[in-house]
């Protein structure tokens, strides 16, 4: 093996190597002052107002995007109180419906117990009853049955009325169902009396 051509060979490719890089590296001109401070200043100063603004515009999109996504989330919030709001009224309305559906199914009952009673009173004392007597528990039974159906009429109403939340629950069938039973058994009462 001949080692001096490859040695010399080996020479060759570090002279190329060594011209290539003076060959594509820029030339240094040793005259050339180093640029001054403020240049450089200046140079920032050119690369920095660009990046500025693109930093300020992404904080602007950012602050925006937040403050719509904000305002979502409130207004959101404010559907759901206000749907908790009617749904909590109207649940209470519905409480109240129940309730007044069982006190009208209490006048009913006791409508038509004091009409059964006022009806069995006369039956039993039919032969001995003065005309007045009569008369005052005729008017009694028209009092109950009355009662009777006003206290009928009222449920049907608050039955469907449960989803309205502005109409008051009692009615004035309601109202005057009770007046017209505490008429009805005092007339049946005061005409034992007679």
């Amino acid at each position: 093996m001949n080692f001096a051509g490859l040695f010399r060979a080996f020479e060759t490719m570090i002279a190329i190597r060594e011209a290539a890089k003076h060959f594509m590296a820029p030339s240094e001109s040793p005259s050339a002052p180093p640029p001054s401070p403020a240049a450089l200043q200046s140079l920032a100063g050119q690369l920095e107002a660009p990046l500025t603004n693109v930093v300020v515009a992404a904080l602007k999109e950012a602050f925006n995007r937040d403050h719509a996504r904000l305002e979502l989330e409130r207004a959101q919030l404010e559907e759901e109180r206000r749907r908790a709001e009617q749904a909590l009224r109207l649940e209470l309305r519905r409480q109240a419906a129940d309730r007044e559906l069982g006190r009208l199914r209490l006048l009913a009952g006791a409508s038509l117990v004091g009409w059964i009673a006022s009806v069995a009173m006369f039956a039993a004392g039919v032969a001995g009853a003065s005309m007045a007597a009569r008369v005052l528990l005729a008017a009694g039974w028209m009092l109950l049955l009355g009662a009777l159906g006003l206290a009928f009429t009222a449920q049907s109403q608050v039955g469907g009325g449960t989803s309205d939340g502005d109409r008051p629950v009692t009615t004035r069938a309601a109202q005057a169902s009770l007046w017209l039973l505490i008429a009805g058994l005092a007339a049946s009462a005061f005409s034992l009396l007679l």
